[in-house]
């Protein structure tokens, strides 16, 4: 079974997209990735309670030197071999022992899973406690000012397909699925459908995942309202190809 993207899983536990294309039902039959997602979920609420603390001070330095000394001692703990003691009238039996439990060494996954998390979750606690602040309103979730689905363009396969949010806070949020693989990169444009003046505003690392892209503050995307993904070369031309991919007209 092919598991989740751990990027996609992110914006999913965001709460930054949902669940679409049978992520649903593959989170619901696969408990690898249900799991990291409720994790993650974890890890995000975590974080979303220092939403509201401004001007942290630096935790002290000997903090994460505590930690990992702690962490380095547990690793360095001795795998200690049971010891069977003597049946009773054994003469020749070792002299009676007592048994211990089993310790062994931790997994290096388990230890680096341990470090992050106590240097978290002591950083978030610690600051909280020392400016006495209620951490427990969540964060507010940025406003979308307009959506677009994102269509498969000319000859692309159409099981291709994508959506994109403006956000209140100049970001472009773009969620893609089964773009088809390319020599060069995908580029994300926004375009005047009047002109067709074109406005690039960042690449897609690769055809299936989330991204979030900056919008200049002076771009009005009333004009600038066609999300266009387009397949490019490396051939140092900044113009767009012409080979477009996904796109699609932003509304609200």
């Amino acid at each position: 079974m092919q598991h989740l993207d751990h990027d996609r899983l992110v914006f999913l536990a965001l709460g930054e997209s949902e669940a679409v294309d049978g992520e649903a039902t593959h989170l619901g039959a696969c408990g690898h990735c249900r799991g990291e997602l409720d994790t993650l979920r974890h890890v995000a609420g975590l974080g979303a309670g220092t939403q509201g603390l401004a001007d942290l001070p630096d935790p002290p330095e000997h903090l994460w030197a505590d930690i990992v000394a702690e962490v380095r001692a547990a690793e360095e703990l001795p795998a200690l071999s049971d010891r069977r003691a003597p049946r009773s009238g054994d003469p020749d039996g070792p002299a009676a022992t007592t048994t211990r439990p089993r310790r062994g060494r931790w997994p290096r996954w388990a230890t680096t899973a341990v470090t992050a998390t106590a240097a978290a979750v002591i950083g978030i606690a610690g600051t909280a406690l020392v400016l006495g602040t209620d951490t427990d309103e969540p964060a507010p979730q940025p406003t979308v000012l307009a959506s677009a689905p994102l269509s498969a363009f000319g000859s692309t396969p159409r099981d291709a397909a994508g959506d994109a949010r403006v956000l209140g806070d100049n970001r472009l949020h773009l969620h893609v699925a089964n773009l088809p693989t390319v020599p060069g990169y995908y580029e994300v444009w926004l375009i005047d459908p009047k002109t067709m003046e074109m406005l690039s505003v960042g690449t897609l690392s690769n055809g299936s995942g989330d991204a979030l892209l900056p919008i200049p503050s002076n771009v009005d995307l009333r004009t600038y309202s066609v999300v266009d993904i387009s397949a490019e070369q490396y051939d140092n031309n900044a113009r767009h190809s012409g080979d477009s991919l996904l796109r699609g007209t932003l509304t609200g």
